[in-house]
């Protein structure tokens, strides 16, 4: 008794279902590398559309850089002898504030193109930073009387300058509004930002207060990279779905449907960082703005952004429609399982021959939907898409099980079990946390309802209704 003869056995019934599943995995397979694709696309239409507005900014500064000269000693070769010779160089001394106070106010904006949406935003930034002569500066090994403070330089880094738009960034000290420069930057945004030649020999016998403001645009997400003796920095938002990242949490947050609030504060011994370090004077760099077609995070993280060593927050989509169809067309054998189970069972049991060809048909309607979720949620979102997608669905085979099973009491109950897997896959979509373990829970109540109903059943003979 072949598998594709008239009169099968039960046995030869479930191989012959279980054969169409291996062959309708490859369509839905194929589904899950459209979802792919289409999510490739909305990234590169997404970093289109933000192009020339700024990727994601991290912040960081100000600091304070000044040049000392110093002695070194270095060997050469005269004559056939080794001689230790020395020379005047100059180097850096860089003093972070012992005091930094922050205030940022993001306001975030939806742009689209075409059907995709991205999420940027306009920040603007201001504050004030207090540095003092670090008392303990002999260990070091710079004197006062060695620098030249008349020449020092304060220095803000933004991993994206051409995000900077609106009013030029404004800096004063003792109420002398300083002039700009391009450049300077800090160690963890590299060279990018912008910096000030500051007269600091008041320094030597009191502490420095700087102002600054200054605004930016950016996508995706902002971060401070904290470098004082004690950093505040206050955020607020009218978006109201933030995701607090970074090596530092806020140390008090407050989030509602009109936006959000957070509060971060951070001490230099969290930062493993001393307040003064020294090094060799750094040459005048330009970074290039990232070439066309490169994604923006993927820039701020070559400039030294989403270190361990920040506060970051991000201005999260709270719905990603691909995650949601890659996720649910990762249980579609789950359908086409519970949905052919179904039909062998009224094969086995019930007495009506289902053919290999209408269970193809029926599991194509079921690799469909998938199709038809991606494609609708595209445009409407992905609840209504998923409601009007599975409407269709179990419409279609619900009206196509009346013919194949010769009973609309049958189809009833074929068009109430997709409804409940769809239900349940709805569920399991919205409970990321509870997933496997409901997903565990039906399959443990399938199989048990399974051995239940073919407990009396002959696998490899005839069953009784053919057999009449």
């Amino acid at each position: 008794m072949g598998l594709f003869s008239a009169e099968r056995s039960p046995g030869a019934k479930l191989l012959l279902a279980l054969l169409v599943g291996v062959v309708l995995s490859i369509p839905l397979f194929s589904v899950w590398l459209l979802v792919y694709d289409r999510q490739q696309q909305s990234q590169t239409a997404l970093a289109s559309t933000a192009e020339g507005w700024g990727g994601p900014q991290q912040i960081a500064g100000p600091l304070l850089v000044i040049p000392y000269r110093s002695t070194v000693a270095e060997t050469v070769t005269e004559g056939g002898r080794r001689v230790v010779r020395s020379r005047e160089v100059w180097q850096e001394l860089t003093l972070s504030p012992e005091v930094v106070d922050v205030e940022s106010k993001i306001t975030p904006e939806r742009r689209r193109r075409s059907i995709y949406e991205v999420v940027v935003y306009e920040a603007g930034v201001s504050g004030k930073a207090r540095f003092a002569m670090p008392a303990d500066l002999s260990r070091f090994g710079v004197a006062v009387a060695d620098m030249a403070l008349e020449r020092a330089e304060l220095r803000f880094g933004l991993t994206d300058p051409r995000g900077l738009y609106g009013q030029p960034p404004r800096v004063s000290v003792g109420g002398q509004k300083l002039r700009l420069q391009p450049g300077g930057g800090t160690p963890q945004t590299g060279p990018s930002g912008f910096f000030a030649w500051l007269d600091a020999r008041p320094l030597a016998g009191r502490p420095i207060v700087a102002d600054f403001s200054f605004a930016f645009r950016g996508n995706g997400w902002v971060s401070l990279a904290p470098q004082a003796g004690d950093t505040r920095w206050r955020v607020t938002s009218p978006w109201p779905h933030p995701s607090f990242q970074g090596g530092f949490l806020p140390s008090e947050r407050r989030v509602t449907d009109q936006g959000f609030t957070a509060t971060y504060r951070v001490g230099n011994l969290a930062l493993v960082q001393s307040l003064v370090s020294t090094g060799p004077a750094t040459p005048r760099e330009r970074v290039p703005p990232p070439p066309r077609g490169v994604q923006h995070v993927e820039v701020a993280s070559a400039y030294g952004g989403g270190s361990g060593y920040d506060a970051r927050i991000d201005l999260v989509q709270p719905v990603d429609l691909y995650s949601q169809v890659n996720r649910a067309t990762k249980y579609g054998f789950l359908f086409i399982g519970f949905t052919f189970l179904a039909f062998l069972l009224f094969d086995v049991i019930g007495g009506v021959r289902v053919s290999a060809v209408e269970y193809l048909l029926v599991g194509a309607a079921l690799v469909l939907f998938f199709v038809l979720l991606l494609a609708l949620a595209e445009v409407i979102g992905f609840t209504p898409a998923y409601i009007a997608a599975s409407a269709a669905i179990i419409g279609l085979n619900t009206a196509y099980s009346a013919a194949v099973l010769k009973s609309w009491r049958r189809a009833a109950f074929i068009g109430a079990l997709l409804t409940g897997l769809y239900v349940v896959l709805y569920i399991l979509l919205s409970l990321e946390a509870f997933s496997l373990l409901i997903g565990s829970l039906m399959l443990f109540a399938a199989l048990a309802a399974v051995m239940y109903l073919t407990r009396n059943l002959n696998w490899g003979g005839r069953t009784a209704a053919e057999a009449g």
